[in-house]
Order: C-alpha cells, then structure tokens, then sequence
C-alpha cells in the first residue's frame, strides 16, 4: 500500500495557524467557490476566509435560513457582497441533484465540508446509512455532478474535509450500510471519513487531465462546532489528556487547512494528498492520533469504492 510521496508538502503554517493566516495577502477575485455546511462551524470560516480573498462564496446548506443569515454576515464583515446561501441536503439524491441542474458557469473551489458524525442508526428513503450517505456519497454525486463546471474552470480545486478519525476502520465494501452486522455509529463514521480520503485519491487521477486538484484533510478537533451534538457523552479519544498526537484548535485554526488547500498558492499543483495542520501528513502510527492509514490512501480502494459510489448513487462517473 502506498504512503506519502518522500516530497512531502510543507508550509511555513502549522496547528496555530488560522484561516486568515494561511490566505493573508492571497487575492481570489473572479474565482467561484462552494462549502458544504457554510452555515455555521468550519464550513462558516472556511467561507469567510475566502470570501476576505475577494472570492464569490455559495454557502450550501439544508438550513437555507442559517446560509442565507450567515451570507449576509459574512458579506458585511468581508465587504464583500458576492455571497449567498443555498439548499444542499447531502442525504437526498433529488436535493444534490436539483443544486447540480441549477449551477451554470465555472465552479473554480469545491469544499466538501459538511458532515455529521456518530449518529443513532439512521437510513436514508434509498436504505443507506446515514453517515456514508451523508459523508461520502452526498458529496461524490455532488462533485461529480459539477465535474463540468469544475473543468471548465481551469485550474479548479476540490477539498474534501476528513477526520482523524479515518483511522479507526477501512471503507466496509461488503456491508457499508451496516446491513449484515449490527450498527456501530463510530465505525460507521471511520467509514465515511476514509471514504472522503479515498474519494480525493481517485478523484486527482481521474482529473488531473482537467487541471482539477483534488486533496483532502483533517482538521484537528475542534470543541465549538455542531459536530457532536449525537454525542450522549464524549468519549474517551476526545479528551485532550487521554490522547496522543491530537491537535485541538479553535474554528479558525480548524478552518485554515481547508482554506490552504482551498485558496494558497502554496499548494498549487498539489492532488490526491491528505493533509492535517497545514501540511501533508505523514503515515498513521499506531496508539497516535494523528497520520494518514495505508488503506485510506490505496489506489485499489480508492478505485472500488469510486465504483461502488457511482452504483449507489446511479452516477454516470
């Protein structure tokens, strides 16, 4: 299985940098961008970020009223008024669906941000479970539904935000939907965050003929988001003082990755890497949580599972 290239790409930012740090002086004026979740959290700050760069920003989210507040918010601290909100729902394929049909013209930043994690056993009306649809699938048949729009950019970029928490298991090719075995919601959640990297390694292979850079990344942990708001009682991995090698942010540390590889010029050129802390992350070692697994970067998975995803969401990819 491969792991990272020996030119590992770095950056002079690291776990304390912010999003306004990583894109300081960095013009993104005339370029197109969409978040995932740019309603609040990181997708809000990621947002902001490029929308201080000059960047035109659509904030896609289910909770149209939060986009559209958060818009204007944004548009009045940025002084810039080229932001808007607009309905994603990731977990229903007519909702990804409808957006895809009403885009028209380059799309020139793609940032898969939203995401839930560790929820009570859910299914979609289409029988998938709730995190891998929401996760994974909502946002490939959202990606590959704007290819055209990313190509027809140029030089476009697609961020996929991830976890550390990839490292707890593989894509479960065989019973994805927890089907055969009972339901495991932190599993479930490891499934969908590998797929994210996954998604990222095959993606940059099948675009980079389209000039579309494709990475994805882990954020760090960040306390003051949404994310865990299934969670009964933190578990252990999330105490800062039980772990080893976990990088605890704030939303505007948590956000500059995604702004980094969204925005820099750094990272011109650069695909199908996985990066945490502003720069590329090395392998996953055992008992430390933080690193890339081996099997969230294998070409093979990342083939199957490309697959797999185009099959259950009817994608012609």
């Amino acid at each position: 299985m491969p792991s990272p290239t020996p030119d590992r790409v770095t950056t002079p930012f690291g776990a304390t940098s912010t999003a306004d740090d990583v894109l300081a002086g960095v013009r993104l004026d005339g370029r197109r961008a969409v978040v995932t979740g740019g309603a609040g959290g990181l997708g809000r700050e990621t947002a902001r970020a490029l929308a201080a760069a000059g960047a035109e920003v659509v904030l896609a989210t289910r909770r149209v009223a939060a986009a559209e507040d958060a818009a204007r918010e944004i548009a009045a601290a940025t002084g810039n008024t080229a932001v808007r909100g607009a309905a994603l729902d990731l977990a229903d394929p007519a909702s990804v669906a409808a957006f895809v049909s009403g885009w028209s013209g380059p799309l020139h930043i793609l940032v898969n941000n939203a995401g839930v994690m560790a929820t009570p056993e859910t299914r979609t009306p289409e029988g998938r479970e709730l995190q891998f649809a929401t996760n994974h699938l909502g946002h490939f048949a959202l990606a590959t539904g704007l290819h055209e729009a990313l190509a027809a950019a140029g030089n476009a970029r697609v961020v996929a935000v991830s976890s550390v928490g990839h490292i707890n298991g593989p894509v479960r090719f065989e019973d994805p939907d927890f089907t055969r075995e009972p339901y495991d919601p932190w599993l479930a959640y490891a499934q969908s965050k590998t797929a994210n990297i996954l998604f990222a390694v095959e993606a940059a292979a099948r675009w980079a003929k389209d000039g579309i850079a494709v990475n994805a990344l882990n954020p760090g942990r960040i306390a003051e988001t949404s994310l865990g708001r299934h969670l009964q009682a933190p578990p252990a991995s999330f105490d800062p003082a039980g772990t080893t090698g976990v990088s605890v942010k704030d939303t505007a540390q948590g956000a500059a990755t995604s702004a980094l590889l969204a925005g820099s010029p750094l990272v011109e050129g650069v695909t199908g890497r996985y990066f945490e802390d502003c720069e590329e992350a090395g392998p996953h070692t055992e008992g430390v949580r933080r690193g890339v697994a081996a099997y969230a970067l294998d070409r093979e998975n990342a083939r199957r599972l490309w697959e797999l995803s185009a099959r259950l969401t009817g994608t012609d990819a």
